[in-house]
């Protein structure tokens, strides 16, 4: 799923920007205007799961959006199932059969046959 929200980038006194996505609520900065929209999305990002892992209904974007003198307002898309793919780091516990003369080998010669599959099957898939 992707969201497409309006962020508002302001200049930061302190230097840098700082971004507000007002449908999320979300406040981010960035050391120059191309991280602060990185950031935005990273935070949209963050959001988003939460809020599809609780079952929320996600805001429809905003229309119109008061934006500062001196500020720029611009969409910033978050493809949802990429960002979690990036982001989540959990495991999952999957049983493998193999011959146990396989398994012996591979034991004998201390080679992690989880780290193998996990290469294996990112290679297969072109992930």
């Amino acid at each position: 799923m992707k969201l497409v929200y309006p962020v508002i980038f302001t200049e930061d006194p302190a230097g840098g920007y700082m971004a507000y996505v007002p449908d999320l609520e979300i406040n981010t900065q960035g050391e120059d205007l191309a991280e602060a929209i990185a950031m935005a999305r990273d935070a949209m990002g963050l959001v988003g799961i939460d809020m599809e892992d609780d079952g929320k209904p996600f805001p429809a974007p905003s229309q119109h959006v008061d934006c500062p003198t001196g500020g720029i307002v611009s969409l910033v898309d978050v493809d949802l199932v990429a960002y979690r793919r990036a982001n989540e780091k959990r495991t999952v516990r999957r049983n493998v059969t193999l011959p146990s003369w396989l398994n012996a080998a591979a034991n004998e010669a201390g080679l992690n046959v989880s780290a193998i599959l996990q290469a294996a099957l990112k290679q297969e898939l072109n992930v």
